[in-house]
């Protein structure tokens, strides 16, 4: 059963009304034959991705298509988002670091290296 929204041509009133989706899509009251109104679905496909979620990131990016750049912004919104909801730091992004660091005997990710340099190096 779906929601049709149904208007009242004489006096603009408009009325929901539960039909069938095979059925007719006429209503009338009163002798007077309602006009139905069309609506734009409200509906968002891919706004409610969890951040920290890699399987929902994998699949969204798999059914797009697009350049690597496109997935490298996807995946800097996904951080920025997990570093607000985190408290201002992407605990994904941390461990990524504490695991290369681990494994290259305490070396720095460049990725770091560079967003420090980055924030230290403010032009004003």
């Amino acid at each position: 059963m779906a929601l049709y929204v149904f208007r009242n041509p004489k006096t603009d009133e408009t009325k929901e009304v539960v039909q069938k989706m095979n059925d007719e899509h006429k209503y009338s009251e009163g002798g007077v034959e309602w006009e139905r109104v069309y609506l734009a679905p409200q509906a968002s496909i891919d706004s409610k991705i969890d951040p920290f979620s890699q399987n929902q990131f994998v699949d969204k990016i798999g059914a797009t298509k697009g350049s690597i750049g496109d997935v490298w912004e996807r995946s800097a919104e996904m951080s920025a988002r997990r570093a607000e909801k985190s408290g201002g730091t992407d605990p994904v992004k941390e461990k990524l670091y504490a695991d290369y660091a681990k494994k290259t005997k305490g070396k720095e990710h460049p990725h770091k290296t560079k967003e420090r340099t980055a924030a230290t190096n403010i032009s004003i």
